[in-house]
């Protein structure tokens, strides 16, 4: 059976990132004005980069918006590996550079040792998030819900009490720290950004093969809101 999503395509990247970047002022906007502030959760990696670049100019009172992310590389936000360098650059000027930003990485050698001092940070947070926005890699991870990860089976149980956890998998270069499930999906809005033909068809087999054990199925299948699936070829 398929999990339930709505399917939002569009011919190109350049008409996806301008709608979509004015979806999620819209609910952030939305947010502001029923709660007087806003809370979002974004992710990494090459794919969003031009949407993030979009959002940055949307008109909304930023000063008033809390941005963290739903999972990063365990490395200074000086590397040009790091999501919080991403943000930086992308997202974090123009309109939005009024935003608050909340990091998951502190300076610490690895996120084991460090892991105290994150849940600490990741509970300030005035939960739930009004935007989460996810991506998918070509192995069905999201955030770092990697298969084969050594903590993916307490990240991805809905039953667990911990909000981040480190991650360490064979695909995954540098050690992570991520988001767990029930963290992603404490949210109103939870969005995928997807590109391509290969991911699209990784995204269609985890979504209808009742055998899947992607991550990215056991995460939008446990999704309390019906999660939209931005997508372009």
């Amino acid at each position: 059976m398929r999990v339930p999503t709505i399917d939002c395509t569009f011919a190109n990247d350049a008409a996806l990132v301008e709608s979509f970047a004015q979806t999620v002022a819209a609910n952030l906007r939305a947010a502001i004005d029923a709660r007087g502030r806003a809370l979002i959760g974004l992710s990494g990696g090459s794919t969003p980069r031009e949407f993030l670049k979009h959002l940055s100019n949307q008109e909304l009172d930023w000063s008033r918006v809390t941005v963290t992310l739903c999972d990063d590389r365990w490395v200074p936000p000086t590397n040009d590996r790091s999501n919080e360098h991403l943000l930086r650059e992308t997202l974090l000027r123009n309109k939005a550079a009024k935003a608050r930003f909340a990091p998951l990485y502190i300076d610490a050698p690895d996120p084991e040792s460090a892991l105290s001092r994150v849940q600490a940070n990741v509970a300030k947070l005035q939960m739930p998030f009004d935007v989460t926005v996810l991506g998918m890699g070509s192995d069905g991870h999201t955030a770092s819900l990697f298969p084969g990860g050594d903590h993916l089976a307490e990240a991805s149980n809905p039953k667990t009490t911990a909000r981040v956890l480190p991650m360490r998998a064979p695909d995954a270069p540098e050690p992570r720290i991520t988001l767990t499930l029930p963290a992603l999906i404490d949210t109103r809005a939870l969005y995928l950004h997807i590109e391509g033909a290969d991911k699209k068809a990784v995204f269609d087999d985890a979504m209808t093969s009742d055998d899947s054990s992607a991550p990215i199925r056991t995460v939008l299948k446990a999704s309390r809101v019906t999660p939209i699936v931005y997508w372009c070829p």
